[in-house]
């Protein structure tokens, strides 16, 4: 349904206008840190650019440029998502430069720097057998996430094909649910839970652009297969002032800009779905596209391999357009449409073939489409980044065609950041206005909310600020002003990290803090944990918005590439969230509350590589409780407020992750355990008499049903896993490979229990044993 643009327009004044007011101080300070930092920056000179592979243009996310003076000091700075990297507060004299990139030849330059340049360089290198030519430097100031990564993982796609995956199509999300933080309560339903908060409360984005539910209901798989990924960041918790809108975590994808000197391409066919991709030259050297295309065949293949009904039909395709529009400017559109369907029959208990089901689904469409431009002026050290973006998002669940319930979400997006960089400071200052058009309908599951078509605007503007405060400690302070429906909030942020011995250090202690608040809210039914439907609301429809505040403490270690060891410890109180209330009877609708939490927990990681062996061990301990705000409740409870555990609220799950290559061959093995979710138990029956009209009570039956317990005072039984692939990849020819991979999902047949039906107490389990085989060709 198309935004009313009249509406838009006239809204957006009176938003932006109070996103200004409050935002005069910030801008305040950063013009005066704007006018007096010129004065400091012409005493010294500054070195940006790009660092591409120069067999195919694409950006070099990770390689590292070393400057070395004449009298043998080291500085330097590390490549971006973009491929762009700074060296900043360089003194004039002459400088002898290497640029490195794991697996590439190792690209050697001369500088002669006066005071006060700005130096522009376009590195290409070439790839290389000979990896131990990189080198590796830690250096702060080329990006928002290199100073306090508490919080942060870097995923790079090398990181993802060591898991073991169904078939040979890897994917983001394979990664992500192994961190300690991170709850899925099945493998069907696309539902991650990060640090006690829920889906909803997860900012997800691709290129910039949002997407409200880019998993699909197949556990295994998301938008965002590993073929079209350069890399993500996953917050876990203490994201900076660039990201807003979410209170919980941020997963923010960077795709791949494709080949621009020649054409790349692969087939590949699993037991779950077939993927196609492509990419190559437009304008060679200037202009590439990419593309991927993703459809599942579950649906047909699982009644012949596995005796089992498993009607899912999922696809994601995107699309991208990259372009080189100089050496200081480039720009990209994109593309990405998902869709899921399933019926909800199957999805709450995969039945064996030849059930009569009823014809019942849910089904999701995502659309998101963007475009971006990066410039690097010639005469001041900046980067400006100008991003405009479209969200559409459907969610349905019914009968086809005559859907009880609906959500739908569209969302015009523009902003854009200015980055100065002076000195060893970073100051990063973006703005954005969007507006977003809700419609929903949902048949009488809340009470309260039962359809609406609503129309917001909200302005932004955010700065952070990256001050390394000599070698050892630096703060990264931010601050986020946002107004929507009338009200503007203020969301300071900071950051920090402490290095005994300096840049070199191996030892690192990271600390955030920061307050979050949220302007769109999903609200589902968690007591049903086959309700896969989320309808998408405005905020701060009762008392306030949902609000975080997140404490973060973390230490690193990492003597170098062979071994790493992390530790973070988090605590984040929450505020205004909506929960379904509890009912001791089985309830058709539900009567949503106001309800706060509190997040107590520690992550730890180890990784350890050497040689062909890779192996990391992760574990998380946790609490989440919230506390009801609900009259009725607190009038059994003596007036207090009653806490109960949430039914994503895992206290301890562990991941252990091993991957050998032997011969050409990758053995990949991943074990599972998490500690037993929280369900509500039947305390007995009772028979009602329904009175809605004149029922002699001495001959009517009455209906029978069940009284529940406390709400989640009971927990289900642990789950484990363990997954097993084997690949193998054989080189055709000079330009064509094929892989070959073979692998078991629940190789001892677990059963693990996926739902418990409140209402009978049925017991449906999650999937079985599953042997898989797949193939993919590639070229190139």
């Amino acid at each position: 349904m198309p935004v009313d643009s009249t509406a838009s327009v006239l809204a957006v004044r009176p938003e932006v206008a109070r996103v200004a007011r409050r935002g005069a101080v910030l801008a305040l300070l950063l013009v005066l840190f704007a006018a007096a930092a010129p004065l400091a920056h012409a005493q010294t000179a500054s070195l940006r650019g790009f660092v591409r592979d120069a067999s195919s243009g694409e950006a070099l996310d990770g390689a590292t440029v070393v400057l070395v003076a004449e009298d043998g000091r080291v500085t330097g700075g590390t490549a971006d998502g973009d491929g762009f990297f700074a060296v900043l507060r360089i003194a004039a004299g002459g400088y002898g430069v290497r640029v490195s990139y794991l697996g590439y030849e190792m690209r050697r330059d001369t500088l002669v720097v006066r005071a006060g340049e700005d130096i522009t360089r376009v590195y290409e290198l070439r790839p290389s057998d000979l990896e131990g030519q990189e080198v590796t430097v830690s250096a702060e100031g080329t990006g928002a996430a290199s100073l306090g990564t508490v919080g942060l993982d870097v995923v790079r796609p090398a990181d993802i094909e060591r898991l073991p995956t169904p078939g040979v199509s890897a994917d983001l999300v394979a990664y992500v649910s192994t961190q300690p933080g991170v709850v899925v309560q099945g493998d069907r339903g696309g539902q991650l839970f990060v640090r006690g908060g829920t889906p909803s409360q997860n900012l997800v984005l691709i290129d910039g652009i949002p997407l409200l539910q880019p998993f699909h209901l197949i556990g295994f798989y998301s938008a965002f297969p590993v073929d079209i990924l350069a890399s993500a960041d996953f917050y876990a918790g203490g994201f900076g002032a660039r990201y807003g809108g979410r209170i919980s975590s941020v997963l923010d994808v960077k795709a791949r800009t494709g080949n621009k000197r020649r054409f790349e391409g692969s087939v590949s066919a699993g037991p779950f779905l077939v993927t196609a991709a492509l990419e190559g030259p437009i304008v060679p050297g200037k202009v590439s596209f990419l593309f991927s295309d993703r459809e599942s065949i579950i649906e047909s293949v699982a009644p012949r391999l596995f005796d089992r009904n498993l009607p899912y039909r999922f696809y994601d395709r995107f699309g991208k357009i990259a372009a080189d529009l100089g050496t200081r400017t480039s720009a990209t559109a994109t593309l990405m449409q998902t869709y899921d369907r399933g019926r909800l029959s199957d999805l709450q208990s995969g039945r064996p073939v030849g059930t009569d089901e009823p014809d019942e689904h849910v089904v999701w469409r995502n659309g998101a489409y963007g475009v971006r431009l990066l410039h690097l002026p010639a005469s001041v050290p900046v980067i400006a980044e100008v991003v405009g973006t479209l969200t559409q998002h459907e969610n349905l669940y019914g009968e086809p065609g005559n859907e009880a319930r609906q959500s739908s979400v569209q969302s015009i997006n523009v902003g854009g950041s200015i980055t100065w960089l002076y000195g060893a400071d970073e100051v990063e200052f973006g703005f954005g206005v969007r507006n977003v058009q809700l419609d929903y309908e949902l048949g009488g599951q809340y009470e309260g909310v039962a359809s609406d078509v609503e129309y917001l605007t909200e302005g932004t503007l955010y700065a952070d600020v990256a001050l390394p405060l000599g070698a050892t400690f630096g703060l990264k302070p931010g601050l986020r002003v946002s107004a929507f429906r009338g009200r503007s909030t203020v969301e300071p942020r900071l950051r920090a990290y402490f290095r005994p011995g300096g840049r070199r250090a191996h030892h690192q202690f990271t600390a955030a803090w920061g307050i979050y608040r949220q302007d769109l809210e999903g609200i589902a039914d968690r007591r049903d944990a086959g309700d896969v439907f989320t309808a998408w609301i405005a905020s701060g429809t009762g008392d306030g918005v949902p609000r975080a505040m997140h404490v973060i403490g973390g230490y690193g270690y990492k003597p170098g590439r062979q071994f790493s060891f992390e530790i973070e410890g988090y605590w984040k109180e929450l505020d205004n969230l909506l929960a379904p209330a509890f009912s001791s009877v089985p309830r058709f609708t539900a009567r949503l509350q106001k309800t706060d939490g509190r997040v107590l927990g520690a992550d730890v990681k180890m990784t350890a590589e050497r040689g062909p062996v890779f192996g990391s061990l992760a574990y998380g301990i946790s609490q989440t409780r919230y506390r009801a705000l609900d009259a009725r409740r607190q009038a059994l409870n003596g007036g207090e407020p009653y806490t109960y555990a949430p039914p994503h609220d895992r206290p301890h799950q562990v991941t252990a992750v091993v991957a050998v290559e032997v011969r050409g061959f990758q053995l990949s093995t991943q074990m599972q355990f998490g500690a037993g979710l929280p369900f509500t138990r039947s305390s007995g029956f009772d028979t009602f008499v329904l009175l809605d009209s004149l029922n002699d009570v001495r001959t009517e039956p009455g209906t029978s049903r069940v009284l529940y317990g406390s709400p989640y005072d009971a927990r289900l039984p642990t789950y484990h896993r363990l997954d097993v692939s084997l690949e193998r990849v054989f080189d055709l020819t000079r330009r064509t490979a094929l892989t070959l991979q073979a692998g078991v999902t629940n190789a001892y047949d677990r059963r693990n229990l996926f739902y418990l039906d409140l209402f009978t107490l049925r017991r449906i389990d999650q999937l079985p044993l599953i042997p898989s085989a797949g193939l993919k060709l590639a070229f190139r």
